[in-house]
């Protein structure tokens, strides 16, 4: 039997402060009032950093070069569940033109390692997270 999976693409913007930027997913959308990663799904004629770039500047209305999006990490769902299977992968990024704003909806803030890892979260963005910030002091 084959599963068809979804790609999806994240960024963990940081500032030189220490903090991290998440996002508050909208009300209506699926995990809706939880906190993530910014990000979305690579359309199949997409490579995934191109995604990114196109996801944070509807998102958060900021741009970057996909030199400047760094991979970090990967999680994927449970292909067991009866949703359709995740894979996502995470950069992060460091410098970007743009003051980031929720665009579509939710909110944004800047949290420490600390903080961020006590926010509610989708449980593919809490295992992102912890292996984001394992190996930053807290």
């Amino acid at each position: 039997m084959t599963t068809t999976w979804m790609s999806v693409v994240a960024a963990a913007l940081h500032r030189d402060d220490g903090r991290w930027l998440m996002h508050r997913r909208p009300e209506g959308k699926h995990h809706a009032g939880l906190w993530e990663f910014p990000g979305g799904k690579v359309e199949p004629s997409e490579m995934p950093r191109d995604s990114l770039m196109r996801e944070l500047g509807e998102e958060l209305g900021i741009s970057c070069e996909a030199t400047d999006l760094v991979p970090c990490g990967f999680a994927e769902s449970d292909s067991n569940s009866n949703a359709r299977p995740l894979v996502i992968l995470l950069y992060t990024l460091a410098s970007w033109e743009g003051a980031p704003q929720a665009l579509e909806g939710g909110a944004i803030g800047w949290f420490t390692p600390a903080e961020a890892l006590t926010l509610p979260k989708p449980p593919l963005d809490v295992e992102l997270a912890a292996r984001l910030f394992a190996n930053i002091e807290i």
